[in-house]
């Protein structure tokens, strides 16, 4: 099986190839399904009317609507070996009618029967979630995985604001947590204590060690008596006994851990140094979301923060295990992985987050070799890939041209350009930007040359790109020679100011002929720089 890894498609058709995912495979999974809920409950639970959609999920979009897809996996389900599940998914769906909520636990119930499967006997899984959702969820993972599996409701505060009058403000989100069986992988997490709990308990000093408590070392009556424990220690027989063995009570007293009150009472010494803290409850208020100024923000609408994967990751896996984050957006469980020394392997179903996750990965890690499994690779994967979805061809074809995209499916938002390119263009002038169409269909003709010169004129910047998938016409050609070129200065060159690129000559290594450029995405921290830097001190 292949790790650190991604995978563009549908993860659903992904995790049921068995060459990719054998049974009983991954230690870890997280998953952040993406859902609609700031959208009103009478939305949600209205019943669909007219032409059905499709239950996909497009780019940065959390929707899901009740079509074909949906009612596809509900047959499924309803055919299916976990009648158990079948049961619990009717129900919902005769109680709640066929709308965007029994759509998307519809299609969570085929997923979360194929993420019990690959996931060892050993393993965890954590599902994120609205609390708008996060109640029929729990259902589902008790269907799946058994109710006598599920661990913790964990209620991450993500905000403090809110902007509704009318009902306490919802700043949380939900963290389902349940395991596979009984020996599942558990590292207990701390938090630093609570100052006020360390000034109230740690009213102690030794010297040398620091603040201490004291704890209790002899047996209260409501622990009952131990008769192997009552034993006479310096002239002290509790009535109940000890805690501990005489062993272990001489050892205590040899490492001066041992505390006498005026009464004679003994108690046993906590240094507060020798704590690990505070025992993680699930209850997360320490964790910030990812803020408009972090290093690591990266401009992903659902971004989630660092440090609330690591100690998902590290709660829940050993170094070496393998994470799968099946839904993985702009890659913070993979960049978690990484960084704490586990294999993983993301999936997503738009090349928008493909691109992000990859160029995440290797900003943080430089040198970070990573396989896309399912992208185009030539030119006919190129041309499929146009055929059945011309978005997400625009998309892998803008990423490959290292362009940022700046349309979205809505007809007629992109004005003329599907991406841009920064380039800098001198001291003087600082960055203009080379403006990219792409062009997927089979026929291409020398209008679309006019055009996108029409829209150099309009933006007021030098250079245009035109991606075609077919070879251009001679006319084309013509057409873009006769825009003439733009002259820097600064680079003292003339650049032509329509260049046609072709998808196969881009797989070729070929780029447009423009002035130094820069990456028009945000860049994630490089994580090999800052342990170094701990490392040294």
């Amino acid at each position: 099986m292949k790790t650190n890894v991604l995978y563009y498609g549908d993860n659903l058709d992904i995790l049921r190839r068995r060459e990719y995912f054998p049974d009983e495979s991954i230690d870890l999974i997280y998953l952040d399904p993406p859902f609609n809920s700031n959208r009103s409950y009478n939305v949600l639970f209205r019943e669909s009317t007219g032409a059905a959609s499709e239950a996909q999920i497009e780019a940065f979009e959390d929707t899901w609507h009740w079509g074909p897809p949906a009612a596809r996996a509900y047959e499924e389900v309803m055919t299916g070996q976990h009648q158990n599940v079948a049961r619990l998914l009717r129900a919902m769906v005769e109680g709640l009618g066929h709308n965007d909520v029994t759509a998307y636990l519809t299609m969570m119930a085929v997923r979360l029967v194929e993420l019990h499967r690959v996931l060892k006997p050993t393993g965890s899984m954590y599902l994120h979630c609205d609390p708008t959702a996060s109640h029929y969820l729990k259902m589902l993972m008790d269907a799946v995985f058994g109710p006598s599996h599920f661990r913790n409701e964990i209620v991450w505060q993500r905000t403090s604001a809110h902007g509704d009058s009318k009902k306490f403000g919802r700043v949380n989100d939900t963290i389902l947590y349940c395991c596979k069986s009984d020996r599942y992988t558990w590292n207990p997490q701390y938090a630093e204590h609570d100052p006020g709990y360390v000034e109230a308990f740690y009213r102690y000093n030794d010297p040398e060690r620091g603040p201490f408590r004291l704890d209790h070392i002899i047996r209260s009556s409501t622990m009952g008596p131990r008769p192997n424990l009552a034993y006479e220690y310096k002239g002290y027989t509790p009535k109940w006994g000890w805690r501990v063995t005489r062993d272990k009570l001489e050892a205590f007293d040899r490492d001066g851990r041992l505390h006498l009150s005026k009464t004679g009472r003994p108690y046993l010494k906590r240094f507060l140094n020798e704590m690990k803290g505070t025992a993680l409850k699930a209850l997360w208020t320490d964790i910030p979301p990812v803020g408009p100024q972090a290093r690591e923000r990266l401009g992903y609408p659902t971004q989630k923060p660092l440090a609330l994967l690591e100690r998902v990751i590290n709660a829940s896996s050993n170094p070496g295990d393998i994470v799968l984050d099946p839904f993985c957006g702009c890659g913070t469980a993979t960049h978690a992985a990484h960084k704490l020394g586990r294999q993983w392997i993301g999936i997503d179903i738009t090349h928008l987050a493909i691109g992000l996750v990859r160029r995440r990965m290797q900003d943080a890690f430089p040198g970070l070799e990573i396989e896309v499994i399912g992208e185009p690779v030539d030119l006919a994967g190129a041309r499929d890939l146009a055929q059945r979805d011309k978005y997400q061809f625009q998309w892998w074809a803008l990423d490959k041209l290292g362009a940022q995209p700046v349309s979205g499916r809505k007809k007629g938002s992109d004005r003329g350009i599907d991406g841009v390119i920064p380039f800098f263009a001198g001291p003087k002038e600082d960055y203009k930007r080379a403006l990219v169409s792409v062009k997927g269909g089979e026929h291409v003709n020398v209008g679309m040359v006019r055009d996108l010169v029409g829209v150099l004129e309009r933006e007021k910047e030098p250079i245009g790109v035109l991606l075609t998938l077919e070879l251009p016409t001679q006319p084309m050609v013509t057409e873009a020679a006769s825009a003439g070129f733009y002259h820097n200065d600064f680079w003292q060159k003339d650049y032509p100011r329509v260049q046609i690129l072709t998808v196969e000559e881009m797989l070729a290594g070929k780029r447009p002929d423009m002035p130094s450029t820069r990456s028009p995405f945000a860049q994630a921290p490089l994580e090999r720089e800052e342990r170094r830097t701990k490392r040294m001190l």
